[in-house]
């Protein structure tokens, strides 16, 4: 077929048109609509199960995630109730207020005990924390190595909860004694009505 048929071609009048052309614009044709059906509908039917594929990832990923904890679930209550005891009975080593006093007492029996000589033992002030109040006491004693560790193991090994910090060992050139500077800290049980005060500050 010539390129002047093609020009001449009546489009009025396609039944007249010779059988290849029919054929080409047949094909055209349905190119054309498989096209503008892909756009119009296919592709956001693609789109949507690609959405749906990786929403099925991530729920196959929760689900798993759910299943090893649920395979967990007796192990963790075990650790749980395992945390209760252990916290209940840190609680239970904290004094309240009416026993802090006993407990001053105490640690200062315990230096005295190792054969050290208080330069300083100073109470500061309160200091409320979420569900207790720290304590803590400034130390200052003279003495020799061997009892100071004595005066800190027999403080750890008190009934009551008892940390130490900041511990300073210095030599007395004057007196000739060691000298060792530390913040105990002892911590008491907050009651209810210091708590609720302690939330309402914090409230505000």
């Amino acid at each position: 077929m010539k390129l002047s048929e093609l020009q001449n071609l009546d489009v009025e009048n396609i039944g007249g048109w010779p059988a290849p052309v029919k054929g080409l614009a047949i094909a055209f044709l349905c190119a054309a609509i498989l096209g503008l059906g892909w756009y119009l509908d296919w592709s956001n039917q693609i789109a949507a199960l690609d959405e749906a594929e990786r929403k099925e990832a991530e729920l196959l990923d929760s689900l798993r995630f759910k299943q090893q904890k649920a395979a967990n679930l007796e192990a963790l209550k075990e650790q749980l109730a395992e945390i209760k005891t252990s916290f209940g009975d840190m609680l239970r080593r904290l004094p309240k207020k009416a026993e802090v006093a006993a407990l001053l007492t105490d640690i200062s029996q315990q230096g005295l005990g190792a054969g050290l000589e208080f330069e300083l033992f100073k109470p500061g002030a309160e200091q409320p924390k979420d569900f207790y109040v720290e304590l803590p006491i400034q130390i200052r004693v003279t003495g020799n190595y061997h009892q100071f560790g004595q005066f800190v193991s027999g403080v750890a090994d008190l009934s009551r909860i008892v940390t130490q910090q900041d511990i300073k060992i210095t030599n007395q050139q004057r007196k000739q004694v060691l000298v060792m500077e530390t913040t105990a800290k002892t911590y008491r049980y907050m009651d209810a009505e210091e708590e609720a005060a302690v939330q309402t500050q914090k409230a505000k």
